[in-house]
């Protein structure tokens, strides 16, 4: 068996055309029109660290630490097939997380790695001397800068996806006639900063001339005028066809080595992006509206029939499916199921999942309603954790003299963990209710519900969903949810 997991960063759903969206991705059509799509699939844990743990291991990470590293208690997917099946992995990224605070412990599951430099805020190019910097709104760091001082803005290949491509398409041709193999294939477009080649946003005609630079929004509400919500989606789309072209590449060297009847193809991604929907940009701090937590995932696979698939799936689900293809089994603990009966038929898979992120609100979604669950004023949620580092390097010093030493976990190989309190805290412009929304009649989410027998029902149901994925006691108490 050969597996190739490729996962774009901040995938828009809602902005593919075969989701209803014109963002302009021919080779991404292609793909679909070989795959399985599953139209009902959600993510788990929020945002991009919390999503690749669930990933590698199967288990909703934000119920129990939030953005970290990996723990001496994961059973991770590498590892896994190595030590049953001698499968051998790869990793190829852009993805500059894995490699700073809060990211320890991923690279090194597989067998061999390739890191492509230059994304977002990656301190990579040494610049003494400060960059030249135009007049901004928005994010922008200083290493963006000093990383463009160094590169043509025109090439493709001086941005870190296509180099991606690069090197898959490298792997394919070094190890297409060998089998037994798992490549993970990470790319970080279309994840902010949206730059690219100008012939790329020329498809989408912007035509951006305003008094500052602005290619990185803020993680705030949006203050800024039509025209520059138009430039950043315009420019989202840029990007997101740049690394279309060269996903295109990637599948003609798969057509040139005839590998579409011994491979398994795997397209998705981590969770959404706002680019202005809901007064919003970007995500983590505001509720979890469905273009954030709904994604795209395409399955192609010999011998599968192209189709849809309604089944209700999630992130959770990815690792025991790529398990199941390399026939491994699976360590205990994993919250997730194998997609792998859906491949050939349509069938029941979740009747519920739960999402969102550590700290915040616990959100459900039961096939019609969203439910999102607020944690109580001053309450706690504690964090797991023998690696207590995050984005910033080590964990605050005040906050590991406060942690307490014991096993809190149900699966965790009886492996003491720290354990730590932080305060929870309701998204931005909360309501002072739980929120119920109804897909079906209010697909977009503008107008929540308040109905105490739906979400009495609605309640019971997360009730037993959190029981289910082994969370801790914390969960409970500060929701106001009976075990």
């Amino acid at each position: 068996m050969k597996t190739i997991f490729l996962l774009m960063d901040s995938l828009n759903r809602h902005y593919l055309e075969a989701y209803g969206g014109q963002v302009k991705t021919p080779n991404l059509d292609r793909l679909i029109a070989r795959s399985l799509r599953f139209d009902n699939h959600w993510c788990g844990s929020m945002p991009c660290m919390p999503a690749r743990r669930e990933l590698m291991t199967g288990r909703l990470n934000f119920l129990e630490a939030p953005w970290g590293a990996i723990e001496p208690w994961d059973d991770c997917l590498p590892v896994e097939l190595r030590r049953q099946k001698r499968v051998y992995s790869h990793l190829i990224t852009d993805h500059y997380h894995y490699f700073h605070g809060g990211g320890e412990g991923y690279h090194t599951l597989f067998d061999s790695w390739e890191f492509e430099r230059g994304q977002e805020g990656d301190v990579w190019h040494p610049l003494v001397k400060e960059p030249e910097i135009p007049v901004f709104r928005g994010k922008n760091r200083r290493a963006y800068w000093v990383n463009r001082t160094f590169i043509d803005p025109e090439q493709d290949e001086s941005y870190p996806t296509p180099r991606c491509f690069m090197r898959a398409m490298e792997f394919l041709e070094n190890n297409h006639s060998a089998d037994n193999w798992h490549l993970h294939l990470e790319v970080f477009d279309p994840h902010e900063p949206f730059v690219c080649p100008k012939k790329y946003r020329d498809l989408y005609q912007d035509d951006w001339k305003g008094p500052y630079h602005f290619d990185w929004p803020p993680y705030a509400a949006v203050t800024e005028g039509p025209e520059a919500v138009q430039h950043i989606r315009r420019s989202y789309a840029g990007v997101l066809s740049m690394a279309d072209v060269w996903l295109g590449k990637l599948l003609d060297k798969m057509d040139e080595l005839d590998m579409w009847k011994d491979t398994v193809l795997i397209l998705t991604t981590d969770h959404g992006h706002l680019l202005g929907e809901h007064g919003y940009w970007a995500k983590n701090y505001m509720f979890d509206y469905r273009e954030l937590a709904q994604l795209p995932l395409f399955i192609c696979a010999p011998s599968v029939s192209p189709g849809r698939r309604q089944a209700l799936t999630a992130s959770m689900d990815i690792m025991p499916t790529l398990m199941q293809l390399h026939g491994a089994r699976l360590p205990d603990g994993v919250h997730g199921r194998s997609l792998c009966h859906l491949l050939h038929q349509e069938e029941s898979h979740h009747d519920a999942v739960l999402y969102g992120y550590f700290g915040k609100d616990i959100n459900l979604f039961n096939g019609r309603y969203t439910y999102c669950r607020q944690p109580l004023n001053g309450s706690v949620v504690h964090r797991h954790t023998l690696m207590p580092t995050s984005t910033a390097g080590f964990i605050d010093r005040e906050q590991l003299q406060r942690a307490e030493m014991g096993i809190f976990l149900r699966y965790c190989h009886d492996i003491p963990q720290l354990r730590i309190a932080v305060p929870s805290h309701r998204h931005a412009d909360a309501p002072d209710f739980n929120p119920i929304y109804d897909l079906d009649s209010d697909p977009w989410q503008e107008h929540p519900l308040r109905s105490p027998g739906l979400e009495k029902n609605l309640e019971e149901t997360m009730g037993r969903l959190l029981d289910r994925f082994d969370a801790p006691d914390c969960q409970y108490v500060r929701t106001g949810l009976r075990r």
